[in-house]
């Protein structure tokens, strides 16, 4: 080090000082996330037959539709790693520079009450809005009142075109104003989750059994 001229000890020094600023903001940003797996792109399993392919995954990577804010939506049956996925694309995210953040459905319906009780619904509802990617695990897994669904719908509408949604779901798109009671509020949710949204949709048998099975 001390062999270096004094120029190229200083662009060196310079370039460790920004890419340790760098590691510390992505840090806070996969701390902030809350994200359910520590999953990354590059532990995508491509070798079982799932039904997406490896290019489609690739392209989300390169988190276009972040920086646009359009919406992901992965689906299909339990086990066959739409979670996996979701925390993928949400880490790459926050690799990119964006920041995420992850929620259960059933945890997110409960934080929403819970605010909503004491007082702090508004602060809640910033703090999703703020995010440029919104992960929503798991939607429509459990029952859902009226007024849970117009808070829902609330979120989506304050991120409408300025931030990106993606929901992972064991139920088809086809089947989704069957799990919300008022179709008004049905129509309004899946026009804003699924108009232009990329749409992965997964197949085959649980992952977690055929691992089990493999031991």
């Amino acid at each position: 080090f001390t062999e270096l001229s004094f120029e190229d000890r200083l662009t060196l020094l310079v370039e460790r000082q920004w890419i340790d600023k760098e590691d510390r903001a992505l840090r806070t940003r996969l701390t902030f996330s809350g994200l359910k797996q520590t999953a990354c792109i590059e532990d995508i399993d491509y070798r079982s037959a799932r039904g997406f392919k490896r290019a489609q995954i690739e392209q989300l990577a390169r988190c276009e539709w972040v920086r646009y804010h359009q919406n992901c939506i992965i689906s299909g049956p339990t086990g066959v790693g739409k979670s996996f996925i979701g925390c993928a694309l949400a880490q790459k995210a926050c690799r990119e520079g964006y920041r995420s953040l992850y929620f259960y459905e059933p945890k997110l319906l409960r934080q929403l009450q819970i605010a909503q009780a004491d007082g702090s619904l508004v602060n809640l509802l910033k703090k999703i809005a703020r995010v440029d990617l919104l992960l929503i695990d798991d939607w429509g897994i459990s029952k859902v009142h009226d007024t849970q669904h117009r808070q829902l719908l609330e979120i989506l509408e304050d991120r409408q075109g300025s931030g990106s949604t993606l929901v992972t779901t064991q139920f088809p798109v086809t089947k989704w104003h069957e799990l919300i009671s008022d179709p008004t509020v049905a129509d309004a949710i899946v026009d804003r989750l699924v108009h232009s949204a990329h749409r992965i949709e997964l197949e085959g048998e649980s992952m977690r059994r055929k691992k089990q099975g493999d031991k």
